[in-house]
């Protein structure tokens, strides 16, 4: 079965000779002018992977970002003309998986495309015959397959890469996982970003359940990481 790449750009050059590369590649390409429609197919579980670009009509790529992220965890690489950085920081946040500037040169786009189909979940099948069982540790239970957490009967709402990181330590329980780990199964290996991104959303996971809840729940192993004690 090919892989169903669904390209939401405005720029009729820009998204035809994408195209054309794409689908000289292999891949079957959908394509939408405006990001109502884009959001509309990329919401139908059709696609594989999802290429956005950020300024457009109807509905900014942020936005539709923003919307999908609430249904589907499809990988999403954010296409953008502009350069400042809290634009990039800002996509990845809302759980972009990647960006790359225009005018990019297609071999790039390419080679980032195959790692985010390479860092894609591969459980959706497991998930939809329901065999994925959700991770619990006490009140804090996630569901995998869902992509929801709750404390008690409290939603708690995090971001693609909090969700992973939290993810990470509950699948790795009383084991301490490095910094490096932590960066290699939640960034991946080739991340260039900031060496102490594990410590800033560690934070922000703390923020999210230990300041609101009154429980302690990642713990710090001083000089090697982080881990989640067994109950």
């Amino acid at each position: 079965m090919s892989v169903k790449i669904l390209l939401i750009e405005d720029e009729e050059k820009i998204a035809r000779f994408t195209e054309l590369e794409l689908v000289h590649e292999g891949y079957e390409v959908g394509k939408a002018a405006d990001g109502r429609t884009g959001l509309e197919m990329a919401k139908s579980g059709a696609y594989d992977l999802v290429l956005l670009d950020i300024m457009l009509p109807e509905l900014s790529g942020m936005e539709v970002l923003r919307r999908l992220r609430k249904t589907s965890q499809v990988p999403v690489i954010m296409l953008t003309a502009r350069d400042a950085v809290m634009d990039k920081v800002s996509g990845l946040d809302m759980g972009a998986d990647d960006y790359i500037t225009k005018p990019f040169a297609i071999e790039e786009l390419l080679a980032r495309i195959r790692v985010a189909l390479k860092k894609a979940p591969k459980t959706e099948t497991a998930a939809a015959a329901g065999e994925e069982k959700p991770l619990v540790y006490g009140r804090l239970r996630m569901d995998t397959a869902r992509h929801t957490v709750t404390y008690g009967d409290a939603p708690i709402d995090l971001t693609k890469r909090e969700f992973l990181l939290l993810r990470t330590l509950l699948e790795n329980k009383s084991i301490v996982l490095s910094r490096d780990t932590l960066l290699e199964r939640v960034w991946g290996y080739d991340y260039m970003g900031e060496t102490n991104v594990v410590d800033v959303y560690v934070y922000y996971l703390r923020n999210k359940i230990d300041d609101v809840f009154g429980e302690k729940i990642i713990h710090t192993v001083r000089g090697i990481g982080y881990v989640i004690k067994d109950k």
